[in-house]
């Protein structure tokens, strides 16, 4: 299958102007910009004109949608509002409204839209964009079908319920006649948009591209190293900037050898930025400008800095840990859930299970370093922006905020990011390089090192969990205590300070095994750190799988039962189990227990024999709206080194899998990253700093420690279709480690592995 035309948008177009284009085609041709997503056509019309996502040369174009354009050569331009961070959104998105449209995939060309409100939200976090666009971008596809089909039927002058479309173009079967696509777009544009209801969506089984294998539309120019990233983005006559920024979290430069730094070979300025007290915001820095990267980041080791490092310079790993230990001898200072009488059912246990389980802060450690490029014009007080972001809305509003320009001024073009996993949802990068730029009013480039990408990262947070656990004399889990101590920043509420979870921190009392246990006391207190936190790949699950269903494990093996057959029944007979609270979320038991006796399956659960040293290990979790179960099977040399063997995943994502390369791409890359992040990255922090800074001593997997086969199922369903960037993460770390103890009968508490000793004899 030929591949679409590619189109990286990232220098400046010099075609017809949008505002042009629409100004011509609507006198001309009558062309139509249908409503999206709740923006009604004149808003539309009226931002689409400041879009450069879908270029014109003719008036002759059909143009149904902010995101479709049909032209007279045959040729389909969609845009892909999303951020295309790897998880091939830039596909598949594409996919379901070509889908609708009838077109041939080989016509199709894919751009990517810049920031616009016409598009609605352009987001990309929390495996949310097939969700939330899933639906709408069928009835789009479906709309300008309708349309295409109408105007064949008024141009044969026969009911439209004859004709139907196919391959690009619309047919009359009892005529045997055909007209193109493009022959028609001039008919088509000139239609009025038909009512919803008139609109009629295919029918799934019916389906030709969803489901089926489609290479990602970048493949090509990123092998061949054509210029998509936002480190590739130049400009003319740009500058190149580096900031330095406190090592110690919330610190602040007094003082420093600006004059050395502006002596140094293509440095062309340096001074210190005073920034504000966001964590997640401009930080205070030191910024060096000069001709190159090279001459930037050479000068930078010049650099001499008297730094107010403020209170956070006390702060350590060791001293959290120890802090940590305290807290849990006492109570918790938040109660999350409190159901039945804990004390009660621990009394009268046949079994009690105790244990503590802890994790480090690590970093996101995304291939591309975090950069952005920053033109500003000081006549006029606007801004245009070039980044690799996963929210481009929240970007623009910190510049704005931050900066005090209007939203209107600033322009924000969306490149392809090499790996997000949740770090580019923040924004900083982006509001360090407009600050920049706005003082020395020349386009900047501003680039970090690795170092700084992984000292200044928004981290996922540590944390510690103290567990006690209780099953009757039936092997029945009756009671379960977790006291949670987390990380929380100090933030103001009503004017009030209060201590606020890092993201991913905080935990729900809604929390498997939280709504089904009949004894149950979840608690949390926090622990105050000016250590900056932001969304990892499935914030809070992916620490939280690892900690409960390794315990569930522990009590299974207490209680002298399979664990499978404990599994299920904890979960129970209830076919849904209702969310609690303002923020509770309803839990369909039975399509969990369906992926788990399906993986059972799969793996061969039960009906394999493992000698010493292997084992086999099970696991499941709820997130990001996936039902995901997943079976390891290791091998553990008697020196402890351990080998992944095999992997199988079940998942139950909903009714249609978009683009079925990208859904296996995605499952099997969350096992390798769970395996990576099992294994090996952990964060030291001494004197309020970030100890590791590189992947010498930051190391994440590598080919030998890949697991060896990994088995990818989709269960169809018929429920709504959700995203699979992150809900098979979470399972594979407690799979892995409940395999380990199957193998060796050692439990691992403590990430990541290379604390743990796996060797047996």
């Amino acid at each position: 299958m030929n591949k679409p035309l590619q189109d990286n948008m990232l220098q400046k177009a010099t075609q017809v102007s949008r505002r042009d284009f629409l100004r011509t085609s609507a006198a001309g041709s009558g062309a139509l910009i249908l409503a999206y997503l709740g923006v009604d056509a004149g808003r539309a019309e009226a931002q689409i004109s400041k879009a450069d996502a879908i270029t014109a040369n003719t008036a002759a174009d059909f143009m149904p949608s902010a995101l479709i354009r049909i032209s007279s050569d045959g040729t389909v331009t969609l845009v892909s509002k999303q951020p295309e961070i790897g998880q091939g959104i830039k596909t598949s998105l594409p996919m379901v409204i070509a889908e609708e449209l009838e077109v041939s995939w080989k016509d199709v060309r894919i751009v990517q839209g810049d920031l616009n409100p016409a598009y609605g939200s352009q987001g990309a976090g929390g495996s949310t964009s097939t969700p939330t666009n899933y639906n709408e971008f069928h009835r789009l596809g479906a709309t300008a079908r309708t349309m295409l089909v109408s105007a064949a039927a008024q141009t044969w002058n026969v009911p439209a319920a004859e004709c139907h479309a196919a391959d690009s173009a619309v047919h009359h079967a009892a005529s045997k006649r055909m007209l193109t696509y493009a022959s028609l777009v001039v008919k088509a544009a000139s239609l009025p948009v038909p009512d919803a209801k008139d609109v009629k969506l295919k029918d799934p089984a019916q389906f030709k591209l969803l489901g089926t294998r489609i290479a990602g539309v970048d493949n090509l120019a990123i092998v061949t190293g054509k210029p998509l990233f936002g480190i590739d983005v130049k400009l003319p006559g740009m500058l190149y900037a580096v900031y330095e920024k406190c090592p110690v979290f919330g610190g602040k430069a007094v003082s420093a050898n600006l004059d050395v730094i502006k002596a140094q070979p293509g440095i062309r300025d340096a001074f210190i930025i005073e920034g504000t007290d966001n964590l997640r915001g401009l930080l205070p820095g030191i910024a060096i400008i000069a001709e190159s990267t090279w001459a930037a980041f050479s000068a930078r080791k010049l650099l001499s800095v008297n730094w107010d490092e403020g209170k956070s310079a006390q702060d350590s790993w060791e001293g959290f840990c120890s802090q940590a230990k305290g807290l849990a001898k006492q109570a918790g200072v938040n109660t999350l859930r409190k159901d039945g009488d804990v004390n009660a059912a621990f009394g009268n246990a046949a079994k009690i299970v105790e244990a503590a389980y802890s994790y480090p802060f690590i970093s996101h450690a995304s291939m591309e370093p975090q950069n952005c490029t920053v033109s500003f014009n000081a006549q006029d007080g606007s801004m245009e922006i070039w980044a690799p972001t996963q929210n481009p809305e929240a970007g623009q509003a910190l510049v704005s905020e931050t900066l005090n320009i209007p939203k209107e001024k600033i322009k924000l073009h969306i490149t392809r990011s090499g790996g997000g996993f949740g770090r580019r949802l923040s924004s900083d990068f982006i509001v360090e390089a407009a600050a920049i730029a706005r003082r020395v009013n020349t386009p900047v480039k501003l680039t970090w090192s690795r170092e700084d990408d992984m000292r200044h990262d928004h981290f996922r947070a540590g944390g510690f969990h103290f567990l006690r656990g209780g099953v009757d004399a039936q092997g029945k889990l009756v009671a379960w205590h977790n006291h949670f101590v987390t990380f929380a920043n100090k933030v103001m509420r009503d004017g009030k300070p209060v201590l606020q979870p890092g993201s991913g921190a905080g935990l729900s009392g809604d929390e498997f095994p939280g709504r089904w246990v009949e004894n149950c006391l979840l608690e949390q207190t926090p622990l105050e750190t000016s250590i900056p936190m932001g969304p990892w790949r499935a914030p809070g699950s992916n620490v939280f799988a690892w900690v409960f269903h390794s315990f569930i494990d522990e009590l299974a093996h207490a209680a002298g039962r399979d664990a499978l057959e404990f599994r299920l029944d904890i979960l129970g007979n209830k076919d849904i189990v209702p969310g609690t609270g303002e923020r509770g979320q309803a839990y369909h038991v039975g399509r969990m227990k369906r992926v788990l006796r399906e993986v059972a399956d799969k793996a061969g659960w039960g009906r394999k024999k493992f000698p010493r040293g292997q084992g086999q290990g099970i696991a499941f979790h709820f997130s990001h709206r996936g039902y995901i179960a997943e079976v390891a099977e290791v091998t553990v040399s008697k020196k402890g080194e351990l080998k992944v063997d095999r992997v199988v995943v079940v998942t139950d994502i909903g009714a249609q899998i978009v683009n079925l390369s990208g859904a296996e791409h995605q499952v099997q890359g969350s096992v390798l990253d769970g395996i990576s992040t099992l294994m090996y990255p952990e964060l030291d922090i001494q004197h309020g700093r970030v100890v590791q800074g590189n992947f010498q001593d930051y190391p994440l997997l590598r080919m030998k420690d890949s697991a060896t086969k990994i088995e990818v199922h989709f269960l169809k369903t018929d429920f709504p279709v959700t995203g699979l960037g992150e809900p098979a993460f979470p399972p594979l770390a407690p799979a892995v480690c409940n395999a380990i103890f199957a193998a060796t009968g050692k439990r691992v508490r403590q990430l990541p592995l290379t604390h743990a000793d796996l060797s047996w004899s």
